[in-house]
């Protein structure tokens, strides 16, 4: 059928305008890939988990071994066997020792020299012990008197004997030790042997000369006299007499 030349068609008369706003997006879903692998992550992250949880609790309950820390410390003991270079027979008696200790304050520097370039100055806390002994190794044969129907015993001993002081050196330590600036130069190029041995030799020293007048030879004599006293006592002697020779 023909149109009425009026009437115009609808394209015409209402053209189509142009939509000018961007297109909707919508998000992109994960790919299927990258799903999988997280979801194996998670998987592999929790059975760790639960597997490190069944651990520490078995461990708490004794049922499996302690585990060390890999990176923690160890000391191997290298050392060589303990070889016997002498040995010798003691015939004194230790009759009595006394533990002392010392303050050593000793300081090395140069005339006309400030301190802070060239000084030395330790402070060192030395605790020694002195032993007072009695040597039997000398008695003569009439040193021992015996008088069996009497039961009487007379002793005439060599006086006590002082040896020198024995440094406890995990009981001596180092206080305070001030170096010049040239002096620690010079250290960091040297053994330090020789000036802690100094410093020990002067302790044990100032100890022993201490130990000389603290009354430890009459504390020697008479725990001597009474040790023997009660030795021959048990023997069934009823007098026994110790007298100590003059030095």
């Amino acid at each position: 059928m023909a149109q009425s030349p009026d009437v115009d068609e609808p394209t015409r008369e209402y053209p189509s305008v142009p939509d000018e706003s961007p297109p909707a997006v919508s998000p992109d879903p994960d790919p299927p890939q990258k799903s999988i692998v997280a979801r194996v992550l998670i998987f592999f992250g929790v059975v760790f988990a639960v597997i490190v949880a069944a651990c520490f609790g078995l461990r708490s309950l004794n049922v499996l071994p302690s585990f060390d820390n890999p990176f923690d410390k160890q000391t191997t003991d290298r050392s060589q066997p303990v070889l016997l270079q002498s040995m010798r027979d003691l015939s004194r008696y230790v009759a009595a020792d006394g533990t002392f200790q010392v303050i050593v304050d000793l300081q090395d520097d140069r005339k006309y020299v400030p301190d802070w370039l060239i000084n030395r100055r330790i402070l060192f806390v030395g605790s020694g012990t002195v032993e007072e002994y009695v040597d039997f190794s000398a008695l003569s044969d009439k040193a021992l008197e015996v008088d069996n129907e009497k039961k009487t015993i007379k002793l005439t001993l060599p006086p006590p004997q002082q040896g020198d002081a024995a440094l406890d050196l995990q009981k001596s330590y180092v206080v305070e030790e001030d170096r010049g600036l040239l002096t620690s130069i010079g250290d960091a190029f040297k053994s330090d042997t020789d000036k802690q041995q100094r410093v020990y030799q002067l302790a044990q020293q100032r100890i022993t000369e201490a130990a000389r007048g603290s009354g430890l030879d009459q504390r020697a004599r008479d725990n001597t006299q009474h040790m023997l006293e009660s030795l021959f006592t048990r023997l069934g002697y009823t007098s026994v007499t110790v007298t100590f020779t003059t030095p």
